[in-house]
């Protein structure tokens, strides 16, 4: 953002010519006109109210501002926004943020600029508990502005209470709570407003905002007309929008965490408000009755409590006598009225208190431990009521007006009085400079015994019928020879004042003249104690909550309260010592007429805001001082690594010599003086000179530390790596010779053993020695199997070869293989298997060795087998090394078929238990059968002895594996060369295993046993 050009005026008051009032005013005047509404002095923004929205708070705005100087852009509520957060930041020092200002003069819309920077400029990670306080922290001003403020005759969203709210911040610099104190709500305004003037926001949002159903349900209307604490703000013309504020207003209650039956609560008693409002009292005779039981009816449902308690509160007063005897007496109608509007009153106000409280409860830093989150530094935000004169000014404007003395006391404390004191103290040449110091106006309210307050409430507490007028009286007599009050009886003359009824005090503001009409009942601020316990009696938890006092028992003693303008007092005192601990900075808002007018500059309205804000004074001091102040020992700290001579240790003598020599090598000594314990620096301009070359160092004395412990943690993360190598490389060799002792202990004796070790368990094998582990068992499994094969009888070699290669094929998936049984293979030879038949196969397969020249039989025996016709019949198969014959049993064993069995390329059988076995051919016409049992062992398996026959002599002969798939579902095949596919089912009455023709092919039907 670049610096605004002279035509708009001098950006701050330092930089006039002659500090002159007619010069000040002449600046302030030309940049009102030009749109410029923000200037400085020194770090004070002088702030004029332009009535209208500006196009310059957008985002781009916030960037252009954020951690920048204060004099690198023009002048904008921003920049010392930006300039308390980085003090706080960088000092972790607590700063405040100081708004004052006549009504009018824009103090609430300058807080919410304030609080909408320090919230965008937060948080860049977005994490998401900031996010949620940060949002709590902007919406609780939307719930307080519907909930304190009003429109006045000087201000549209006038606030009718002060508002002091802590920002804690974590050292990062993200918010992590908060809290919001709240001074003297001006609750008078529930029940009476000046002409002109509307009640609080809150009644007319809900009256012409809320739905028809909640209206409803509360028994009102929308038409604000209707009710006597409204009225007289119905006709009132303002800039808000009650509707659309109210859909606000409900939005931010409930991202605040009211649930949804607090804030019904909340509306219900604003809704008991109003009719509290509208209940008239009648006398007959000596008894005071309400007119009409509806309104007191629509109470006792919104408070939850009972119509007869209520109209009791509203009728008559409990009083315990001397003796401890309880009585009821009954109200004039005029103290039924003042007891009904003091109800009122003090529901809005504990409503109010209720309200603050709970949104502290959320914001509140919890679980804070310094040790963990680090400091914890606080921005504190002062918005709080400007200085008012208004035609009748009474008890809630003396108290204003004194809070805002009390504000500018600090104010020349801190800016004027300790400036000067300062600067005296550490040694620096200066010029005094005369300012009016408002502590006299401070002790004419509050000095104890003599002060306005003390006589007060002393008026307050004596006994008998004390009036107002007798009150001022007494302070007519104690405060006679003081030159800032006066009466009409200190000055008959002046008739601007009534006598007996009004007083008079010179502000630093100007004067203003009180009625005293009310002061006591306002400073007592009486409520029966009825009223209290049917609050407290409520059914409404809320209620209940907000009315703890209420549980009193009405004989029970308690002690005299404290008065309301001591209460005021003590709290203001709080404030400014909270104040004062914390560095300042100030927004010093001006009015720049009573139009709300976007062009009018009245100057001498604006003239006497500019002389009691001692604008002119600030100004002067700002000129003849220095912009900065440090001690040299943390200047030093700051700036060392500028200077050769002071990086990373100087060897000077003293810390002053060593901040000598860094001002010497960057050229401002004109610019600078030294102090007993303290540098001054003039101008801001060398302290960012000296800023802005600390920020180019910083990132290389990061990188040369970082570089460094980089290093550090390299070296030692080297050494223990090395320690580690070493251990591990002792474990291991340590593991592997524990592996050999562990499998030679185990494996000593297997020669001896009858399983030859094949029982042992080989232990588990460090992870370097597990290939050699693999290799080992592998070895110890062959030299076992050796062992087996030696004592195996040679006639038994070739079974057991078969039976291997049966198990290597079949996988596992075939339970039931015949491994358990000896094999005979040559079935149809066999007597005992075949008695009737043997000795007729017995001379054909001599026949067919001589014909065909086979070397062995393979296998054979009886099977169930379908002929070229699809249908089956009984056959006999004979497998020799040569071929394989179909033999028809019935006709000698006449050869059917032969076909070579190098035409045979696989076979296929099922998982189960049945006998069918598909041989494939290479001239895709397989052949299907089902082998049949003999008498030798009617239930036994030759599946398995098939498939391991042929497997192991292709595998022999061949030298490659004989394909052998199990199927677990149908077996499929090729029958003159069309695909068939056979399943297997069980029949009951089936007797013996045979082949029935399907739709795919054919069922091997299964008798059920």
């Amino acid at each position: 953002m670049e610096l605004e050009g002279l035509e708009f005026g001098k950006s701050d008051f330092v930089l006039l010519d002659e500090v002159t009032m007619e010069q000040f005013m002449e600046n302030l005047k030309l940049r009102f006109e030009k749109g410029r509404i923000y200037t400085f002095i020194g770090e004070v923004v002088v702030s004029v109210n332009p009535y209208r929205q500006m196009d310059i708070y957008g985002k781009d705005a916030i960037d252009a501002y954020r951690g920048r100087e204060l004099y690198e852009n023009p002048p904008h509520l921003y920049a010392v926004a930006d300039a308390a957060y980085k003090a706080m930041k960088r000092r972790a020092k607590d700063t405040c943020i100081v708004i004052s200002g006549e009504s009018g003069a824009g103090k609430t819309e300058a807080s919410k600029y304030i609080m909408q920077y320090i919230a965008a400029i937060t948080n860049p990670s977005q994490r998401a508990e900031v996010e949620s306080v940060k949002n709590v922290l902007l919406k609780s001003n939307c719930v307080l502005e519907a909930f304190g403020n009003a429109k006045t005759n000087r201000n549209d969203n006038s606030s009718r209470f002060g508002k002091y709210m802590d920002i804690n911040f974590n050292f990062n610099g993200d918010p992590t709570g908060g809290h919001i104190n709240n001074y003297l709500l001006e609750k008078s305004r529930v029940v009476q407003q000046q002409e002109g003037e509307r009640n609080f926001h809150s009644f007319y949002q809900l009256l012409r905002g809320g739905s028809n159903e909640m209206l409803d349900s509360f028994h009102l209307q929308s038409d604000p007309a209707l009710y006597a604490y409204t009225r007289e703000g119905t006709a009132a013309t303002t800039t808000s929008n009650d509707r659309s504020n109210h859909k606000a207003v409900m939005s931010a209650l409930g991202v605040i965490g009211f649930s949804g039956e607090e804030i019904e609560s909340i509306y219900r008693i604003l809704a008991t408000i109003l009719h509290l409002g509208n209940i008239q009292f009648e006398s007959d005779g000596e008894v005071v009755q309400v007119v009409g039981p509806e309104a007191v009816n629509h109470i006792a449902e919104l408070t939850t409590a009972e119509p007869d308690n209520v109209s009791k509160s509203l009728l008559f007063r409990t009083v315990a006598t001397g003796g401890g005897e309880v009585i009821q007496k009954g109200h004039t109608e005029q103290e039924a009225c003042f007891g009904r509007d003091a109800f009122a009153k003090a529901l809005y106000e504990r409503l109010f208190g209720w309200i603050v409280g709970r949104i502290n409860s959320v914001i509140e830093v919890k679980d804070y431990n310094p040790v963990l989150h680090g400091k914890n530094t606080v921005i504190g935000v002062l918005d709080i009521y400007g200085f008012e004169i208004f035609e009748n000014n009474s008890f809630e404007q003396f108290c204003i007006n004194y809070c805002n003395e009390k504000l500018q006391q600090l104010f020349i404390e801190l800016i004027l009085h300790q400036e000067q004191d300062e600067y005296q103290r550490e040694g620096i040449t200066w010029q005094h400079i005369d300012y009016f110091n408002n502590q006299i106006i401070v002790d004419l309210v509050e000095q104890p015994h003599k002060g306005i307050i003390s006589i007060l409430d002393e008026a307050c507490l004596s006994v008998g019928k004390v009036t107002d007028t007798v009150c001022l009286e007494s302070m007519n007599t104690k405060l006679a020879q003081h030159p800032h009050y006066t009466s009409r009886k200190l000055s008959p003359t002046d008739k601007t004042m009534e006598f007996q009824r009004d007083f008079r005090i010179l502000h630093y503001a100007g004067d203003v003249t009180y009625s005293v009409e009310g002061f006591l009942d306002k400073n007592k601020d009486p409520l029966f104690q009825d009223f209290k316990r049917l609050m407290y009696n409520s059914a409404n938890p809320v209620l209940k909550q907000m009315w703890p006092d209420g549980q009193l028992g009405i004989t029970e003693v308690t002690k005299r309260p404290l008065t309301a303008a001591t209460l005021f007092k003590n709290s203001i005192v709080a404030l400014v010592d909270k104040l004062a601990c914390k560095e300042p900075y100030y927004v010093r808002c001006i009015k720049p007429n009573e139009m709300k007018s976007l062009v009018v500059f009245d100057d001498a309205r604006c003239q006497h805001q500019v002389a009691y804000l001692g604008l002119l004074e600030n100004v002067r001091v700002r000129r003849a001082g220095f912009a900065c102040r440090q001690p040299y020992a943390r200047f030093l700290q700051r700036y060392k690594m500028t200077c050769e001579y002071t990086w990373p240790n100087h060897l000077m003598d003293t810390d002053r010599d060593a901040v000598e020599a860094i001002v010497t090598q960057h050229g401002f000594q004109d610019d600078v003086a030294y102090g007993h314990t303290k540098l001054f620096v003039r101008t801001p301009r060398s302290l960012f000179t000296l800023e802005q070359e600390r920020a180019a160092l910083i990132p290389i004395l990061v990188l040369f530390l970082q570089k460094v412990w980089r290093g550090a943690l390299a070296r030692m993360r080297c050494q223990r790596m090395r320690a580690i190598y070493t251990i591990m490389g002792c474990y291991k060799r340590y593991k592997v010779k524990a592996h050999f002792w562990e499998v030679e202990r185990r494996f000593s004796n297997v020669r001896t053993m009858a399983d030859y070790g094949r029982s042992v368990e080989w232990p588990a094998p460090p992870a370097a020695l597990t290939q050699f582990h693999n290799i080992t068992t592998m070895l110890h499994r062959r030299w076992w199997a050796r062992q087996i094969v030696k004592n195996i009888a040679p006639s038994d070699i070739a079974e057991v070869r078969a039976k291997v290669a049966a198990l290597a094929a079949l996988s596992g998936e075939r339970k039931d293989w015949g491994v358990s049984r000896a094999w005979e293979r040559d079935y149809l030879a066999n007597v005992r298997d075949c008695p009737h038949t043997s000795s007729g196969f017995t001379k054909v397969s001599k026949e067919l060795r001589n014909k065909d020249q086979y070397g062995q039989v393979l296998f054979s025996g009886f099977c169930r087998k379908v002929n070229r016709f699809n249908r089956s019949t009984d056959r006999g198969l004979l497998v020799t090394d040569k071929h394989i014959y179909k033999l028809e049993p019935r006709k000698q064993h006449k050869v059917l078929k032969r076909l070579p069995i190098d035409t045979l390329t696989g076979l296929s059988v099922t998982s189960g238990a049945d006998q069918m076995v598909a041989l494939h051919m290479s001239t895709q016409d397989d052949i299907l059968l089902c082998l049949q049992r003999g008498e030798l062992c009617p239930n036994q398996d030759r599946v398995g002895e098939l498939v391991g026959t042929l497997a192991d002599h292709f595998t022999r002969t061949r030298k490659v594996p004989f394909p052998v798939k199990v199927c677990s579902s149908a077996v499929h095949l090729h029958m003159r060369g069309k695909p068939k596919s056979i399943t297997v089912e069980t029949k009951s009455g089936q007797t013996s295993a045979d082949f029935k023709k399907s739709r795919d092919g054919f069922v091997l039907l299964l008798p059920t046993n």
